[in-house]
């Protein structure tokens, strides 16, 4: 069982709210420039920041398991390239929230990935948290939960592919911390990414030159909800079962909210803020439940190598 003592899920919700400030600077580069360009020029700047990282990640790498030489592949080229310009795409047709709150999928896909490939077992009192969490991220993703716009539905699909991937990234990035270090993961996360979006910018003969007018906003973006995030999420990672994790991550949509009222302008709907308070509630609700009661909602090995047959 996971020794709550050392439990991090209050360091990924934290994260996972670094990610939320992202649409002050995505959403801008969207307007003015493709999707693809923009994640790659992100891309660029995160590889240039973990350079130190890379050699000696890529040395770790060659002595791992086929399993977790998959897992960085598919984080790298998934769960960090696509889904990225898959959920930069999304700003195009959606507001600046609905995006970003529309992750209250994730949780549910990660929650089978974690059960079939790492082992980890959910007792039913996490239904009391996950459940409420699921509905008050619908609630909160549209203004009319019931009348779902062709734009918003656009913006959603974009935005639950994206989610899909960051939920398949959760639990690979758990099940490769067994062999790799968080500044590893974090290293051949971005340098995948990026070497998959200069292959499909050159297949698709995207146009990639931004103007000077983008590169504070690339810069801030690729710091803030990109790497300060990214090595505060898998520090934490290695310590906290991934359908823990995941929940916290709802904090994601949280803050995504505020920047988008505060900031940007946004003027939620009442069934949005009870959506907010919802999720605000079940996320807290968890990370105390993990904390404090006798029988914890999620079994997992107390490491992540525990979980995984290596090869």
């Amino acid at each position: 069982m996971t020794d709550r003592t050392s439990d991090r899920t209050w360091l990924v919700a934290l994260a996972a709210s670094l990610w939320g400030l992202s649409s002050l600077w995505r959403g801008p580069l969207a307007a003015e420039y493709p999707a693809l360009a923009v994640v790659l020029w992100e891309h660029l700047v995160l590889v240039v920041l973990t350079l130190p990282w890379l050699v000696p990640a890529l040395r770790r790498l060659r002595t791992t398991s086929l399993r977790t030489k998959v897992s960085v592949v598919v984080i790298g080229a998934g769960s960090s390239a696509l889904a990225t310009t898959l959920f930069t795409a999304a700003f195009r047709t959606g507001d600046p929230i609905t995006p970003q709150v529309l992750q209250k999928l994730q949780p549910l896909i990660a929650i089978a990935l974690a059960a079939l490939l790492l082992g980890e077992r959910l007792r039913p009192v996490y239904a009391v948290f996950a459940v409420p969490a699921l509905v008050g991220a619908w609630l909160l993703a549209f203004p009319d939960p019931l009348a779902v716009s062709v734009s918003s539905a656009t913006a959603a699909l974009l935005a639950v592919g994206a989610a899909a991937l960051w939920a398949a990234g959760t639990v690979l990035g758990r099940a490769a911390s067994a062999e790799l270090r968080f500044s590893d993961l974090t290293a051949l996360r971005f340098a995948f990414g990026l070497v998959t979006l200069a292959v499909t910018a050159g297949l698709t003969g995207t146009p990639v030159l931004l103007g000077s007018d983008a590169v504070v906003n690339i810069l801030l973006l690729a710091l803030v909800p990109g790497l300060l995030a990214l090595v505060l999420y898998y520090r934490a990672l290695g310590r906290t079962p991934a359908s823990r994790a995941t929940l916290a991550e709802l904090a994601f949509p949280l803050s995504a909210a505020l920047v988008g009222v505060v900031w940007l302008g946004a003027s939620p709907s009442a069934t949005q803020w009870l959506g907010f308070a919802v999720v605000l509630v079940s996320v807290v609700g968890l990370a105390l439940n993990e904390q404090h009661a006798r029988r914890p909602s999620v079994v997992a090995p107390e490491r992540a190598e525990d979980a995984l047959p290596v090869a």
